[in-house]
């Protein structure tokens, strides 16, 4: 009997590179949306927009964010993640060259849900190719070091746009994107290799073609474990773009995507209010302006990378449990037909007890902040409220990626999806909610709606191991049925020759 082989032969090292290669290909999508905030009152003035009508371009932002992944994911699933992170980068080279030359509302609004359809699947893709890489012990890790990176550009975009824009005008903000993005694209094109496993398989294939990176042509070929049961290829249709959205009728999917969403759509208006809040409140210029985004910026980043190593630990606990529990003993290794029945969710969402009280709080809090005309209080508001909020998020992205890590990228799609609908949603209201009622009540309003969420957590925490069990016999059963079919047709040809 054969070995059971590795579930990839790269070591660690080699892994964590591709991931931080898929983190920076990821951070221009929070670059993008953050480094405009700082340069809106300069184009209003400058285009001839009131800001309600320029805060539009923001909201087409966030749609298309929402939307894109949609098509992107599917074709990462299929045709691989190089080439679909190489096609996502060219579009957004377009849409950056096309807004660094255009001066009127039309073409900025159009261009930007063009920037956004190049940027916002950078995401998808990367937790696609960590699915491929990373065993689930190493996901929680990965996926919370990959969003911390990430979120590098959502603490220096607003710190670059508010010095681009002050000293050189908004122009040369697309400018500045433009050159960043050819330096990414280069930089995969010459070393991120293919990681789909249907075409890569667990490292060990040789890769030709555009999934082989440029550095290959000048390393010596190394030799690897051969893949076993290589899984199968499947092609890309257009149906596929509506796969994704399939996966929201999954109880667990939607359970824990509806609520992450609503906490992305709260951040979301902290982060899009900012600029209209702070900047008349405290007479701020742009370059101050961008540097109130730090603490924003700065806590993504830590609650992101803090969550992903605590995911590791987190997942050592709940490991132990099962192995006492099934008995089995810590000197064997766990294969992907021991865990079944594994507790995802509940590992997963061990740490977020204690983040989602910090964050309500902050939450109710933050508005209220603001009418004591001291700069430091809603800043530091803004830190827990970001902190907690991307550490939600991290283990959010690791547990449907869990769920589903043979479509991860499609799962990801799909959560992204529903997260920029509701933020895209919060953004186009928030302002008109503040101007209505105050900043105070409207945050403590949202701090409220996402108390009264939290049962969806509970569902999760108590159901979701049977909902992935039963989900697996389904899908189980749909494959038996499925190769009963192709050997009856086997049969029928024979016998008809």
């Amino acid at each position: 009997m054969q070995p059971e082989p590795p579930y990839h032969v790269f070591p660690r090292a080699r892994k964590k590179t591709l991931m931080y290669l898929a983190a920076i290909a990821g951070m221009f999508s929070s670059l993008s949306a953050n480094i405009y905030f700082p340069a809106l009152g300069q184009i209003s003035r400058e285009i001839k927009v009131s800001p309600p009508t320029l805060s539009l371009t923001v909201t087409v932002y966030m749609v298309v964010q929402a939307v894109a992944p949609s098509f992107w994911g599917p074709l990462s699933d299929t045709k691989g993640r190089r080439v679909t992170f190489i096609g996502t980068f060219v579009v957004y080279l377009v849409a950056n060259l096309g807004l660094a030359l255009s001066s009127s509302f039309a073409p900025l609004m159009i261009l930007r849900g063009l920037q956004a359809a190049g940027s916002a699947a950078t995401i998808s893709i990367g937790q696609g190719l960590i699915a491929d890489i990373a065993t689930p012990s190493e996901r929680g890790s990965f996926t919370g070091t990959n969003q911390g990176i990430r979120m590098f550009g959502q603490a220096i975009g607003p710190v670059f746009g508010g010095i681009i824009s002050q000293y050189l005008g908004y122009h040369a903000i697309f400018w500045f994107l433009f050159g960043g993005g050819v330096i990414a694209l280069l930089i995969l094109v010459v070393f991120l290799p293919e990681t789909l496993r249907p075409i890569a398989g667990n490292g060990s294939i040789c890769l030709k073609g555009i999934h082989r990176p440029l550095y290959y042509r000048f390393t010596p070929s190394e030799e690897h474990l051969i893949e076993y049961n290589l899984p199968p290829k499947k092609n890309f249709r257009l149906s596929m773009i509506f796969t994704p959205f399939q996966l929201l009728l999954e109880k667990d999917v939607f359970t824990i995507i509806v609520f992450g969403s609503i906490v992305y759509g709260i951040w979301s208006m902290v982060t899009s209010s900012t600029t209209a809040l702070f900047q008349t409140r405290f007479g701020l210029s742009d370059l101050q302006v961008g540097l109130i985004f730090l603490p924003n910026g700065i806590a993504s980043m830590v609650g992101s990378y803090v969550t992903g190593k605590h995911s590791k630990h987190d997942w050592a606990v709940m490991e132990c449990r099962y192995r006492e529990a099934k008995g089995i003993p810590p000197s064997t290794v766990l294969l992907k037909k021991d865990l079944v029945d594994f507790p995802y969710g509940r590992t997963r969402l061990r740490s977020i007890w204690w983040l989602l009280p910090i964050f309500i709080v902050s939450t109710a809090l933050y508005g209220f902040s603001l009418q004591l005309n001291r700069l430091a209080v809603p800043l530091v508001a803004q830190f827990f409220i970001s902190y907690t909020a991307n550490s939600i998020f991290a283990l959010n992205s690791t547990l449907v990626v869990d769920l589903f890590p043979r479509a991860s990228a499609s799962a990801t799609a799909v959560n992204n999806l529903v997260r920029c609908l509701v933020g895209a949603g919060g953004v186009a209201i928030v302002q008109v909610v503040i101007d209505a009622i105050g900043a105070g009540p409207t945050f403590a309003m949202w701090a409220g709606i996402i108390s009264l969420l939290t049962p969806l957590l509970f569902l999760q925490w108590r159901n979701g191991t049977r909902w992935a069990i039963e989900r697996n016999e389904r899908n189980a059963a749909k494959e038996r049925e499925k190769a009963r079919g192709d050997v009856e047709k086997i049969e029928v040809i024979e016998l008809s020759t």
